[in-house]
């Protein structure tokens, strides 16, 4: 908070702006309801991750043990679930919500974290289907949902995608089953002896199989290299496949899941690790509208890095329920600032890191300009320690 209100015009006392994010009783849903509805892009893909903030003590709100995907590892750490809307060239940040282990929602960890009474516990997919029906409720036009496989494991998740009609690309676990084959189904009858079935039937007995087992069985000519580019960034490439299939759910009650595609990436390095993907488009999608869709979620790494490492998302150190979520809408709210200057300035290409080399190239010219001497040294401990500049 001290960097923020140093960039204030007129800045307040530190007291007064420090109650303003921590405990002045504004509503921070209220804020990204205003922020969602002022966007002015309104057409794009909804982004879903979630991300963690490492934390050394106990008392910040909903830190615990569990993964942190910052360190790698189980660790002592918040996460937020977070949404964002990608038009192909910005992302504008659409909400942040904190999950909350079980351990917080006692009596006393509400009062010690000004937790309301109204909220209660969440999975991450559902505070994710919660933004979600946020983002529609705004009118902005969603063409399609991408996340990750924390999201995409969850049965419910992908049916809640699929009743909102809305297509996906949601990375998976290798353990996953699906049906090879579209099963048919026999209602349940009478039996000649015994009890009647209540169970529906499957008319030729198919078992689900692993995704990875499936993928194994595939002859290596189904596969073919793709490449794709993100951004500016330098062209990528892999190899893949695809095979439609149905994941194998609710049959016995006689509702068939609807028929998806099953993407796997395997990279073309040494290790050639696979990555499998749910991907929700048409019979008629070729491999490269499923990669083009699928590769679109570098989109939200990207909006993490100005977030976290110039607009200080990840720096808060206050402890209650309502700073927290003021400061993810503050911090939200400057993005989009910074993002509407850019459309406003024709400079959609212009990044943080692009800035800051072309100020550093800047200063390092006009150091070696006030100083001569100082490429000269250079020059001398090139020659002598054989250093490529």
């Amino acid at each position: 908070m001290q960097a923020m209100l140093a960039r204030v015009t007129e800045p307040v006392a530190y007291q007064a702006f420090q109650h303003f994010i921590t405990h002045a009783p504004w509503d921070a849903d209220r804020v990204w309801r205003r922020l969602r509805a002022v966007l002015p892009e309104r057409h794009g893909i909804f982004i879903l991750d979630s991300t963690t903030f490492p934390k050394h003590g106990s008392a910040s709100v909903g830190v615990a043990r569990q993964y942190c995907g910052a360190l790698g590892k189980i660790a002592n750490c918040q996460v937020a679930v977070t949404a964002a809307l990608w038009t192909g060239v910005r992302a504008w940040g659409l909400g942040a919500r904190l999950y909350l282990p079980e351990e917080w929602l006692t009596p006393r960890a509400r009062a010690q974290a000004r937790i309301p009474s109204t909220v209660q516990f969440e999975p991450k997919w559902r505070l994710a289907l919660r933004l979600l029906r946020q983002a529609r409720a705004s009118g902005l036009t969603l063409t399609a949902v991408l996340a990750d496989a924390e999201f995409g494991d969850v049965t419910a998740f992908r049916e809640a995608l699929h009743r909102l009609r809305l297509p996906y690309a949601v990375g998976i676990s290798s353990r996953l089953t699906v049906f090879a084959t579209r099963p048919r189904l026999v209602p349940p009858g009478p039996i000649p002896h015994g009890r009647p079935r209540t169970r529906w039937r499957l008319v030729r007995p198919i078992r689900p199989i692993a995704v990875h087992t499936l993928i194994a069985q595939l002859p290596r000519a189904a596969w073919r290299r793709v490449t794709w580019r993100n951004g500016t960034h330098p062209t990528r490439h892999a190899r893949f496949v695809a095979v439609r299939v149905t994941p194998p759910h609710d049959w016995d009650r006689g509702r068939l899941a609807p028929e998806i595609w099953l993407l796997c990436e395997e990279e073309t390095g040494r290790t050639r690790r696979r990555k499998y993907y749910f991907v929700n488009l048409p019979a008629s999608a070729s491999v490269r509208a499923l990669v083009r869709l699928t590769h679109q979620r570098w989109a939200i790494e990207q909006q993490y890095r100005e977030l976290k490492s110039e607009l200080g998302f990840d720096h808060f150190e206050g402890r209650t329920w309502p700073g927290w979520h003021h400061h993810a809408v503050v911090t939200a709210v400057a993005h989009a600032y910074i993002q509407r200057e850019r459309m406003r300035r024709g400079a959609a290409g212009l990044t943080f890191p692009a800035v800051r080399a072309i100020v550093q190239e800047i200063f390092t010219a006009l150091l070696f300009a006030a100083k001569p001497r100082y490429m000269a040294w250079m020059n001398q401990a090139k020659h002598k320690l054989q250093l490529r500049i």
